[in-house]
């Protein structure tokens, strides 16, 4: 599913995907093509963090890993 939908993108969309550490464990480790034996050395992603992939001439690349920061701030309208 995930690959459908990014499938879908214009060349320079960008796909979210939402689920719980060990779904989206095993969903990078199958874009990557690792065996699934070693999927643990990925690590667990901590609460309200992300990876990011990323898809190159050779297949799909983990750019970034249980990131937690936001590169810009965040503006509320709570203000």
């Amino acid at each position: 599913m995930v690959l459908e939908s990014a499938d879908k993108l214009p060349d320079d969309g960008t796909l979210v995907v939402v689920s719980h550490g060990g779904t989206i464990r095993t969903t990078i480790g199958r874009l990557l093509g690792l065996e699934p034996r070693t999927w643990e050395a990925l690590g667990g992603l901590s609460n309200c963090c992300w990876s990011v992939l990323g898809e190159g001439a050779r297949g799909w690349r983990l750019l970034e890993h249980n990131a937690g920061s936001l590169p810009e701030p965040v503006l509320g309208d709570d203000d």
